[in-house]
């Protein structure tokens, strides 16, 4: 797991390729990340399906409670068969629009 902060955002990025022992990881050290916008990036995991991204749904509904922004990066994937409860992009650069947007919108009070 690495993990790179800029700013008011901190991406976590899965370097071991386990899915499920990633996200036990995440969410042992959720206090540590829960005051900021969270990118998850399994980009580097080709083998990710949409069921492994539906585990992380507990972990975003309680980021997002505290109005913050989590969004996941990951390819190859339908992204039309992925629930709208979660904000799941193709790229980091993509994963950083959508967290200025919401922030964006938390300022104006949507």
């Amino acid at each position: 797991m690495k993990v790179d902060q800029k700013g008011h955002t901190v991406t976590i990025k899965d370097t071991q390729g386990d899915v499920n022992a990633f996200l036990e990881k995440i969410t042992q050290q959720f206090k540590t990340f829960e005051k900021q916008n969270i990118i998850i990036d399994l980009s580097s995991d080709s083998n990710i399906s949409e069921k492994d991204l539906k585990a992380f749904l507990p972990l975003s509904k309680v980021h997002k409670k505290a109005k913050k922004s989590f969004v996941i990066v990951a390819t190859d994937l339908d992204f039309n068969a992925i629930s709208d409860k979660l904000a799941v992009v193709p790229s980091l650069l993509e994963a950083h629009d959508i967290i200025e947007m919401e922030e964006i919108e938390r300022d104006l009070g949507f």
